[in-house]
C-alpha cells in the first residue's frame, strides 16, 4: 500500500480534554480498551458500530406503502369478517 493512498484513508482523531457527550479523554479510552481486552482503534470503531446500529438502517428501503391491488390481493387470501385476536401473556398466572 502506499503512503498516499493509507493517507487518504484515515482521520484525524483527537481524544478531549475532559469527558463529555460529544467525545473522550485518552484516559477513558485506555480503561475502555482494557475493559474489553482491545487496543484503543478498536474501542473507537466498536464505539462507532455501536452508534451506527442505533442510528442507521439496518435493512434496505422498500418501495413504500402497498398499492391498492396489492391490498385487494392480500384482502382476497385472507379470510375476511370476523373480527380475531391473539391473547398472550408474558407472565404464567397460577390458578388458585
Amino acid at each position: 500500500m502506499t503512503t498516499t493512498r493509507l493517507a487518504s484513508n484515515q482521520i484525524p482523531f483527537r481524544y478531549r480534554t475532559s469527558d463529555s457527550a460529544t467525545g473522550v479523554t485518552r484516559e477513558t479510552a485506555k480503561r475502555l480498551a482494557d475493559r474489553l481486552g482491545v487496543d484503543e482503534t478498536q474501542v473507537i470503531h466498536h464505539a462507532l458500530h455501536e452508534l451506527a446500529v442505533k442510528l442507521l438502517p439496518q435493512y434496505e428501503a422498500d418501495d413504500g406503502p402497498l398499492t391498492a391491488a396489492q391490498l385487494r390481493q392480500i384482502k382476497k387470501r385472507v379470510p375476511q369478517g370476523s373480527k380475531r385476536s391473539v391473547r398472550s401473556s408474558l407472565f404464567v398466572t397460577e390458578t388458585a
